[in-house]
């Protein structure tokens, strides 16, 4: 009898939580349809010379008018240069990404890629320009081929399983079922999380594009994933310029120009041989992180 009267009521406690994630869910999807439309400009610009050339100059930029996150960045990557920016939760890597990538126009100063202002640029030519290697991976339910396709869509099996090979990842696909045609669940749960990330970097190798945004993927994952996801990613690196936004510092040493941020400012950049011998910030936090370790 007692459970003739309690099952009724945890079934209406089960549908009101579902109502109230449905709730949610739906105002953060008409949050989303009612957002204004990125404007293309009237006669959008495409460089004849796409090397990867990046300049930032003086650049300010904050996501509201009363609180700046960029005060004063300049930096210029050379075609092919690696470039990684370090620094606290909160300095403003992640920003400097998204203005590359002009999901935000800066507030003051310039963005340019290939000598043009990424706001003259076609907005989504300049995108093209950029192939990702994010640290939380991205994986849709299909084939490994499909997914790595994704890449650049009309690519060939042969040059599908050739950014495969470049990116280490062929040697696992060839111990699952069906190697190249094995499914990807939704989730992406039916692979480990570094055989998800040697699929992104095969991604990243078939897109072939002039520059590179890393933000770092090495973590939770074990030793030897890390090392070999490490050398994945410095072959996709060689001849493109790249950021890495860096969280282990020592993956970060053969960098050519390392960028130290705090409260949206450079405090220090050089080289990590530089940087650990003037015993500043960039110090502390690889001494930190060695303690750690």
């Amino acid at each position: 009898y007692v459970r003739n009267f309690t099952q009724p009521v945890q079934q209406l406690g089960n549908v009101s939580n579902t109502l109230q994630s449905m709730a949610a869910a739906t105002e953060r999807v008409f949050e989303f349809l009612a957002a204004p439309e990125e404007q293309q400009v009237e006669n959008p610009q495409v460089p004849e010379k796409r090397d990867g050339l990046v300049e930032f100059e003086h650049v300010r930029f904050g996501y509201t008018p009363d609180k700046t996150i960029i005060h004063d960045f300049s930096c210029v990557a050379e075609p092919g240069q690696t470039v990684a920016i370090v620094g606290p939760t909160g300095a403003g890597k992640t920003t400097l990404i998204k203005l590359l990538q002009r999901f935000y126009d800066v507030d003051a100063g310039s963005l340019k890629v290939d000598g043009v202002d990424v706001r003259d640029w076609d907005r989504a030519e300049l995108r093209r320009q950029f192939a990702m290697v994010l640290q939380d991976t991205w994986l849709f339910n299909g084939t490994i081929r499909e997914n790595i396709r994704y890449g650049q869509p009309d690519a060939t099996d042969a040059e599908v399983e050739a950014a495969a090979r470049a990116a280490r990842c062929d040697h696992f696909i060839h111990t699952l079922a069906g190697g190249y045609d094995f499914v990807i669940n939704e989730e992406g749960t039916n692979l480990s999380q570094g055989q998800r990330q040697l699929v992104t970097i095969a991604r990243a190798f078939l897109a072939d594009r002039p520059a590179l945004i890393l933000d770092e993927a090495t973590s939770n994952v074990d030793t030897r994933t890390e090392e070999l996801i490490q050398r994945a990613m410095d072959a996709l690196m060689q001849g493109r310029t790249s950021f890495v936004i860096a969280h282990r510092l020592s993956t970060i040493r053969n960098a050519d120009v390392i960028l130290v941020l705090r409260d949206g400012d450079i405090v220090e950049r050089g080289t990590h041989a530089e940087l650990l011998a003037a015993g500043g910030f960039y110090a502390e936090l690889y001494n930190s992180q060695f303690a750690e370790d």
